[in-house]
């Protein structure tokens, strides 16, 4: 009797429902953008949202609990962004189901439970089902895990479980921290006439694509120290992992991830969209199958980070979204023939799929589509810019550098494959060792720049969490120092402490952290930053203290906080505005509080007009004259503040109790945890000083309130009465200015026409002044131009009127030497000449630099007397 088929959607609710009926507390997904923890960009395993309770940062009040998590991982074993696409079960986004105990259940109820689901609930054959377990290890004087091996053998025989290693079967949080023993679960899916000729226990832990984990089962019982040594943990934890795909993939009977229906749909789409026939082939011999699986994948990837609010660009976190993207992009381009942008088009399937458990996606789909759809359009002319520069590059030996490669990839963004396969339909080889050294001593400063080295925390006082008082508060008496030590960072050392209780708020949701100062009896110590790492409230100081063990004074810079609740108040104001006078679509997607400015980025598809900025600003001002007091409510059921109507961000994390921020309640109510001012009034003036676009359908307003608003209004009245007395105190100012522009522009025009003209005068008189170089019309000049536009026509018309010409002018405009070169197209093709190229080497002689197309450059300098040089050694070019 074959079992009843279950859809994905039925395989994640199945999983959740189990947990819940075993007491687990369903918890929805953290973010997979992480926000609080330095040490990583992205959520790449379920237990991320729990590090606290590990680390002792916090004491979980669930102590079961269960979830799927949004993942992404382009990095480590079996996680190579170049390698997901081409098997059939990696991936770079992707969901883990988990279950986690603190400090109750350990290892025989967790091994409970994942048999008794996996075979008694999903119907999985026991018989396909192999264990591994930690071996013990020598240098950690750790024994085998026979505790876990025993609670095994009550459901499954003794040689189906497996002793590995530690780098299998011991898991670590990192260098430091809460680790443990592990065991895994594999299945064979193999067919049976496969199974016969090798058991399945063979090829466990072997990469092979059928005989893989489902399940791992982590232990934690232990805490790794920094000097390397374990130490027993007084609370033993589970954590465990199961991969979504792979679990669909197996209940459904597939041999693939991608031939579930997690990702079908897509697949489906891409057939139609490129008449191109998917023939599920694993091999790797197949590349329209694997640009398929590549776009399939990488859409979740980018749509469900955006939906987290992280925008691609080129740093940090977003470039790896950008370069996720753009890969997605670079194999529709080369092996389905999608010239034109097409993975937006499938966001709104994707937002469909996943309404029921990732909303997100639905509430953001016309926005996702729009970022999506720019960078492709940008990747598109980069790809198309890229193929340009390979056609000019000059290839002597028919050979291509690794340095001109690695420049294509590093400078314009051209993938290197792309480089390669271009090459090989040139006949040109590819030096890919000189390649991958440039690219292997580019990621060795990336490694340096973000080195980072930590000592153990020296414990000075028992407890766990800090009190944090900063929302009363400007000053504690009597706090104690719980634990402190010191980080090397870019070789920079830091001092941190952690106290009992603060009025110090830690940087996050925008706002900077607090500076001020701490008082150890007479010592005084500065502190400089204050920053959460995970939950954990740190104070970065200049220096440690002489006796730690004194009760301290804690005293925050009342004035720079003061500021900063001015502009983080001013932001709740302001982006109640924004939702009236340009709708509801707007979506917070970034800001930056602090003591100067505030810096807030939304969603929005077009610029803002001067109207717009001034009613935004009329309104923000109009709250502030109101004086309206700040309502405030901490602590509150988060059922309770979304019943309240307060505004919840996509890609936050939101616990079961929130802190409500109202002002108004029929104007703005956020949900915040910041420091804001106790009326409105207190912010004094509100000014927007700049708008402007970001990214694909995100702009930037930054702004001012307050001392700098008023600064602000000063320097522009004094600018203004500077300008009136430089004309003469005039009674209408703007008039005057206006018919001072109108001259203005009627004398540049004339001095165009003189220029225009005597620029024909030149050209008469230099095209009898061309001699022939190798076959090649050359003609190099200097002359005295003072338009550069008129300089530019010259270059262009003396070209044109010779024909099979290189024309280069030396010119000097306010005694600034400038080149301008020009090559006949034809000269490109036979000649193997660039002007880009040419331009770069010979504006050496004028101190400069430059660059530009293969058929016309230009380049700037500071050394006038080196024109003569650069017109003579462009001769060395068409000699060659």
């Amino acid at each position: 009797m074959s079992k009843k088929f279950m859809n994905s959607t039925q395989i994640r609710n199945t999983f959740l429902e189990y947990f819940r009926g075993k007491g687990h507390v369903v918890v929805p997904s953290a973010p997979i953008v992480v926000k609080n923890d330095p040490t990583l960009m992205f959520t790449n395993a379920g237990m991320n949202q729990f590090k606290d309770y590990f680390l002792g940062h916090a004491t979980a009040e669930d102590k079961r609990v269960s979830d799927t998590q949004k993942c992404l991982r382009v990095s480590g074993k079996h996680n190579d962004l170049e390698e997901v696409g081409r098997d059939s079960y990696h991936h770079t986004m992707f969901e883990m189901l988990g279950n986690w105990s603190f400090g109750d259940y350990f290892k025989k109820e967790a091994i409970f439970y994942a048999w008794d689901l996996l075979t008694n609930v999903y119907k999985l054959n026991k018989d396909d089902i192999y264990i591994t377990v930690f071996e013990g290890d020598k240098i950690d004087q750790t024994s085998a895990d026979e505790e876990a091996v025993n609670y095994w053998k009550e459901h499954v025989s003794e040689d189906r479980i497996l002793y590995f290693d530690k780098k299998d079967n011991f898991w670590e949080m990192g260098d430091t921290g809460p680790c443990g023993p592990c065991s895994e679960i594999h299945i064979d899916i193999r067919s049976d006439e496969e199974k016969k000729l090798k058991p399945g226990k063979e090829l466990v832990n072997m990469d092979h694509p059928q005989v893989i984990e489902i399940w791992n089962l982590v232990f934690i019982q232990y805490n790794r120290k920094a000097d390397g040594k374990l130490e027993e943990l007084p609370a033993k934890h589970i954590d465990t992992g199961m991969g979504y795909e792979r679990l669909c993939m197996v209940v459904q009977g597939k041999q693939s991830n991608y031939d579930s229906d997690l990702f079908t749909p897509y697949i489906k789409r891409l057939e139609k969209e490129t008449g191109i026939k998917y023939t599920f082939d694993y091999s790797g011999d197949s590349m329209t199958d694997i640009s398929m699986r590549v776009i399939t994948d990488h859409l979740r990837a980018v749509s469900f980070t955006i939906a987290d609010g992280e925008m691609p660009s080129n740093s940090g976190a977003g470039y790896v979204i950008r370069r996720i993207l753009r890969r997605a992009v670079r194999y529709g381009y080369s092996f389905l023939n999608l010239k034109k942008p097409f993975i937006h088009n499938m966001v709104p399937l994707l937002a469909e799929q996943f309404k029921d458990v990732f909303p997100e996606l639905l509430g953001q789909v016309e926005f996702i589509s729009k970022v999506i759809e720019e960078e492709e359009k940008s990747f598109l002319r980069t790809l198309e810019d890229g193929l340009k520069r390979l056609d000019a590059l000059k290839i002597d030996d028919g050979s291509l550098s690794g340095k001109d490669a690695f420049e294509l990839y590093d400078t314009y963004g051209f993938p290197f494959d792309l480089t390669r396969l271009v090459a090989e339909e040139k006949g040109w080889r590819v030096d890919e060792k000189g390649f991958e050294q440039a690219l292997q001593e580019q990621k060795q400063r990336s490694r340096a720049d973000a080195s980072k080295e930590a000592s153990d925390w020296v414990v000075v006082n028992e407890g766990n969490a800090t009190d944090f008082l900063g929302f009363d508060e400007t000053s504690v008496e009597n706090a104690n120092v719980l634990k402190y030590r010191i980080v090397k960072e870019k070789g920079t050392a830091f001092n941190q402490l952690v106290l009992d209780k603060t009025p110090f708020y830690a940087e996050g949701g925008g706002q900077i952290g607090d500076t001020g100062s701490l008082l150890f009896g007479e010592e005084k110590i500065e502190v400089l930053d204050t920053k959460k790492e995970n939950n954990l409230i740190i104070h970065y100081v200049n220096k440690l203290p002489e006796n730690i063990n004194k009760p301290v004074i804690c005293k925050i810079d009342i004035h720079r906080r003061q500021m900063t609740e001015n502009n983080h108040s001013a932001t709740h104001l302001m982006h109640a505005a924004l939702r009236m006078v340009l709708g509801t679509h707007v979506q917070q997607k970034g800001s930056l509080v602090k003591g100067e400015l505030l810096r807030f980025d939304f969603s929005h598809y077009s610029k803002l007009s001067d109207e717009e900025i001034r009613n935004i600003e009329n309104i923000v001002n109009e709250k502030i004259r109101a004086n309206i007091p700040l309502e405030e409510k901490r602590s509150i059921p988060i059922e309770e503040a979304q019943e309240a109507g307060a505004m919840m961000l996509f890609g936050e994390k939101y616990g079961d109790s929130v802190r409500m921020i109202t002002f108004d309640e029929s104007y703005s109510r956020e949900l915040c945890g910041g420091c804001h001012v106790d009326n409105t009034g207190q912010i004094g003036f509100f000014k927007i000083i700049s708008e402007t676009g970001i990214a694909a359908g995100v702009r930037r307003i930054t702004a001012i309130t307050s001392e700098a608003a008023e600064k602000h209004i000063f320097d522009e009245f004094a600018k203004v009465e500077a300008i009136s007395e430089l004309l003469n105190n005039p009674k209408d100012l703007v008039k005057t200015i206006s018919d001072l522009s109108d001259e203005n522009k009627k004398l540049k025009k004339e001095i165009e026409k003189l220029q225009s003209s005597k620029a024909g005068d030149i050209q008469k008189d230099l095209k009898n002044n061309v001699q022939v170089v190798n076959g090649i019309n050359v003609l190099t000049a200097k002359i005295n131009l003072a338009d550069g536009k008129a300089a530019k026509t010259l270059v262009f018309n003396l070209e044109k009127e010779i024909g099979n010409a290189v024309v280069l002018i030396g010119n000097v405009v306010n005694d600034k030497p400038q080149l301008l070169l020009k090559i006949s197209e034809d000269l490109i093709e036979s000649k193997g000449l660039n002007a880009g190229t040419i331009i770069r080497e010979i504006a050496k002689e004028i101190n400069g630099g430059g660059g530009g197309q293969a058929f016309f450059a230009t380049a700037g300098g500071s050394k006038a007397e080196g024109i003569d040089a650069a017109l003579e050694k462009v001769l060395t070019f068409i000699n060659a």
